[in-house]
């Protein structure tokens, strides 16, 4: 996974938009154990929400921590949320199709409904 453009960081946000934070980093900051939480949350979702219930310059702080331990990329913030996403190393796990990277599905999902 390269760097994601500007397009597919809205794409992913809009497809982030209805979701429900999977783990909550809380006061006492990022542990192993929590690293560890959002690690296997993106590799069951490959997207999604960060609670971060810290003081705005030490949140500010976490993401870069977390996007270099966990090799992953945050495609938003708002507030106290941070959206993450790392693409599945196996193509026939992936659960979404970002647009430009040669998916054959852009429509978020690649479940037909």
């Amino acid at each position: 996974m390269g760097e994601l453009k500007g397009s597919q960081r809205k794409f992913l946000r809009g497809v982030a938009h209805g979701y429900k934070p999977l783990v909550q980093i809380g006061k006492e900051g990022l542990s192993e154990s929590v690293l560890q939480a959002i690690d296997t949350a993106l590799d069951a979702h490959e997207l999604i929400k960060v609670k971060i219930a810290a003081q705005r310059d030490e949140r500010e702080q976490f993401v870069p921590v977390i996007e270099a331990r966990l090799n992953c990329e945050c495609v938003g913030t708002v507030g106290r949320m941070a959206i993450l996403y790392r693409e599945h190393p196996d193509p026939e796990k992936r659960k979404i199709a970002v647009p430009g990277t040669g998916e054959r599905n852009s429509a978020g999902s690649k479940e037909s409904t």
